[in-house]
């Protein structure tokens, strides 16, 4: 092979430790004797020959043949090619040829259509310099995390109905982002996909943004621009499994070559989708190469690791008999699990301040746990246990949570087991599930309280946060892919209401670390009033580094508890810093009260403060200075 040094990557792509696989298989333009040349190579062990078609030859599978070289790489030169050219491979096999998308293509096509497209990476000229070096000094668990989740098609569009570009959406996106107070933006995936309704978690283009809004160039901007105004950037990542189009990676060399063989391993027929071959070098160096390419090209901030359980359970949405144990007798897929733990820990040693997070659905020990100790090596995990619980209470009938009190105290039994992150995502408010605003089977004026409460209720407990667009103003209807969010209903006073509440809200988190800094350990939490689930009451302290603490109460009734009585942890006056019930947020009041502390045992506590707490409400108390003993009357600001 040429003087591109493929030799060395080559031995480390079959090693499984090339971890910048793309820059041996993506499309490079270079110079040769002055002639300008496009040098394409594709991984194909097992094809009988493979050939480079496009308009530049008539497609015509005789024209570009490809020489095969070691390590089952293909490999040819072609001059004449300029940025934008559609190619694809014509990869043969038992004489049938299928023409495939290139898996290490950084272009594509804008769906329906599905051919590569050349495009050169440089020239563009980042200017994240200082975030770049922020990031690095940042400790995610003792920082604040509060994550807007977009779909970037559906979030807002043109008059006409189409979709606005990666341009369009940084310019619109990010400073209503920074105007709602939040840390980070997720996006739904963006890896090139072929089929719309698949949301993007069906991808066929690893290194590629989707086309569907614009250029590599334009997805630049867009990260750039979150970095100048402070906001970072999640993408969400598909590593669990691919679809079965005949242009994708799928049979890509006529034989199962990224899948598994084993269709009781390779397929999920549930999804119908193929599963990668976790235990094949090759593949692990594509899939980490993929995940490496996107922090060094584009400056992600972290990746969100989709349906990591189907990657960890063989058996998962299997039935028996349709699966096979592991060499140990076992269900856990051992090669996934060594490919996560190689993974993250690429990743986070490569990337200091970077993130990834796991969306996984079950028990699996250790996900957040370093793999030094048998852990996975993600950051954080998605507390699905919480959000499902927690939707659950919001969706009952108030006359009927006293019996489900349990399930938003549970939580903390288990919140220190892992890092969690607390989702509020798209999958939520689709497929009858309703929206956030209509779970609570209450009267119209109410489900604002309601979801006040429970936002509020959300940001105070352990756990960083993530909000699905539209969940900020009460988007009515479910959310719809292929439309625009209801924009029109921040014209209504109860919605601009909800929505000035999720931007103070999001601020005073910013502004108060007893609310983020002990989120990973148990030291930050204490139970005030657990247990009284005939009022649907509840009262619990954060505190932060310092011992500094804030006291949270909520009341999920439909009825004020007068003169409630509660512990609180220190002597003083507790003050009320932030209320849902403020006539800016749709409620009825415009005062914040102050409740002194008297020596009378309660909750394991020897001070407790006797307050009323309005109906469907969140308050956030903080500690003011010491008072006297006889200082116990209730006064109001």
């Amino acid at each position: 092979m040429d003087n591109y040094g493929i030799d060395v990557p080559v031995y480390l792509f079959g090693e499984g430790t090339n971890y910048e696989a793309y820059k041996l298989f993506s499309p490079t333009e270079y110079s040769e004797k002055g002639v300008r040349k496009w040098r394409f190579r594709v991984w194909a062990p097992n094809a009988d020959c493979v050939s480079l078609v496009g308009d530049f030859n008539d497609w015509n599978i005789e024209a570009s043949p490809l020489k095969k070289e070691q390590g089952g790489i293909w490999e040819i030169s072609v001059e004449g090619l300029s940025q934008y050219d559609v190619y694809k491979y014509a990869v043969t096999k038992n004489g049938k040829t299928v023409l495939k998308s290139d898996p290490y293509g950084l272009h594509f096509e804008t769906a329906p259509a599905n051919g590569s497209k050349l495009y050169k990476l440089d020239g563009y000229k980042w200017k994240d310099a200082e975030w770049l070096k922020k990031r690095e000094t940042v400790n995610p668990y003792e920082s604040p995390m509060n994550i807007y989740e977009v779909h970037p098609g559906s979030w807002r569009r043109y008059a006409d109905g189409n979709v606005f570009d990666y341009k369009k959406l940084a310019d619109e996106l990010v400073p209503y982002v920074k105007k709602l107070n939040y840390t980070h933006v997720e996006l739904m995936p963006i890896t090139e996909y072929p089929f719309d309704g698949s949301w993007g978690y069906q991808v066929t283009g690893m290194f590629a943004p989707t086309s569907r809004y614009g250029s590599p160039k334009d997805f630049m901007y867009f990260v750039d621009k979150c970095h100048k105004a402070g906001i970072g950037v999640i993408l969400d990542f598909v590593l669990a499994h691919f679809p079965k189009d005949e242009h994708g990676l799928a049979m890509f060399d006529g034989t199962p070559c990224y899948e598994y063989a084993n269709p009781k391993k390779g397929e999920h027929k549930e999804w119908g989708t193929k599963i990668f071959d976790y235990g094949k070098n090759e593949v692990k160096c594509f899939l980490i190469s993929a995940v490496n390419f996107w922090f060094d090209k584009y400056h992600i901030d972290g990746i969100r690791c989709d349906a990591v359980a189907s990657m960890l359970y063989l058996d998962y949405a299997r039935k028996q008999g349709e699966w096979e144990p592991n060499c140990f007798g076992g269900n856990y897929n051992l090669e996934a699990k060594d490919f996560l733990q190689q993974l993250n820990s690429v990743i986070l040693s490569r990337y200091k301040g970077a993130v990834t997070v796991a969306e996984e659905s079950t028990a699996y020990p250790m996900v957040t746990k370093p793999p030094a100790v048998g852990g996975l090596g993600f950051n954080f995990k998605w507390n699905m246990g919480w959000m499902n619980d927690g939707l659950d209470y919001l969706k009952t009938d108030p006359f009927f949570r006293k019996g489900s009190h349990n399930k938003l105290t549970f939580g903390i039994t288990y919140a220190y087991s892992e890092n969690y992150i607390l989702p509020l995502s798209h999958d939520e408010v689709v497929h009858g599930k309703l929206s956030l605003i209509n779970r609570p089977p209450v009267a119209y004026d109410d489900k604002f309280e309601n979801l006040k409460t429970f936002y509020g209720y959300m940001m105070s407990h352990p756990g960083k946060k993530l909000l699905f667009m539209g969940g900020e103003f009460g988007q009515f209807i479910e959310w719809r892919f292929a439309e625009q969010l209801d924009w029109l209903l921040l014209d209504y006073p109860k919605h601009k209401g909800l929505w000035n509440f999720v931007r103070d809200l999001n601020a005073f988190y910013l502004e108060t670390p007893a609310l983020y800094e002990l989120d990973c350990s148990s030291e930050g939490f204490r139970w005030s009033s657990v247990d009284d689930a005939v009022q649907n009451v509840y009262s619990y302290v954060r505190f932060d580094k310092s011992g500094e603490l804030l006291l949270t109460v909520l009341n999920f009734s439909s009825v004020p508890r007068e003169k409630y009585r509660m512990g609180v942890p220190e002597k003083g006056k507790y003050k009320a810093v932030f209320t849902s019930t403020l006539k800016k947020y749709g409620g009825s009041s415009d005062r914040k009260p102050c409740y002194a502390s008297k020596k009378v045992p309660m909750h394991g506590f020897s001070q407790s403060i006797t307050v009323n707490i309005p109906a469907y409400s969140v308050t956030y108390f903080k500690l003011s200075k010491p008072t006297s003993q006889s200082d116990d009357k209730h006064k109001e600001e």
